[in-house]
């Protein structure tokens, strides 16, 4: 199985300003970023955050086919949506929201590209103990993060092999040669992560 990111760019080993800054204001800054996008109305503002941002991120030494890595895969979906909204709203509105969805996707690479898995999974575990008196489980929670960001690459992987094999056999209209191997590789998968887990006396409830 070939190796697939999705969406958020891989870490890129270095010593930028980015890199250097505290992972919580990292968090801090994905998160304003994604309230913000709420609030701006104006999509030249919107696009001005993007290239800024986009010129933070090539600043911390990950190159151009990392970003474009980070954001094609969401190009088709968003051209769906600019389609519907600027048919709904008008061009104008169309180009906010599409540009506003490309700024946070550009944040959270800016995160992944700077910061280490593990110290991602450690900050997780640091801003959710205040809620272990809750019932909460800061490490559970971490653990969840780290498995979801092992499988789904893995399974957007599944998907495009499948699709080029189907492709190579001339059944890539066939919905069935598409979903039914990636659903089955998918379920395969989980079980064997759940079974490595339980070997570990990881992921079973507490007495």
């Amino acid at each position: 199985m070939r190796g697939h990111g999705f969406l958020l760019a891989n870490y890129v080993p270095g010593t930028s300003l980015l890199h250097r800054t505290p992972t919580g204001l990292k968090f801090v800054l994905v998160f304003a970023t994604g309230l913000a996008s709420f609030v701006v109305l104006d999509w030249r503002v919107s696009a001005a955050v993007l290239a800024g941002f986009c010129v933070l991120f090539l600043s911390t030494g990950a190159g151009p086919q990392r970003l474009w890595a980070a954001v094609s895969p969401l190009l088709p979906v968003l051209a769906v949506i600019a389609a519907f909204q600027w048919w709904q709203l008008g061009g104008p509105a169309a180009a906010r929201i599409v540009l506003n969805i490309l700024v946070c996707v550009v944040a959270a690479s800016l995160l992944t590209a700077t910061t280490p898995v593990q110290q991602i999974l450690d900050a997780v575990v640091g801003a959710a103990r205040p809620f272990r008196r809750l019932g909460a489980d800061p490490e559970r929670f971490a653990l969840t993060i780290g498995v979801m960001l092992r499988s789904i690459p893995y399974i957007a992987g599944t998907f495009a092999d499948v699709r080029d094999s189907a492709r190579a056999r001339g059944l890539e209209r066939n919905p069935r040669a598409l979903v039914l191997p990636v659903f089955i590789t998918s379920v395969a998968f989980a079980r064997q992560t759940g079974e490595a887990l339980a070997a570990r006396g990881l992921g079973e409830p507490e007495d």
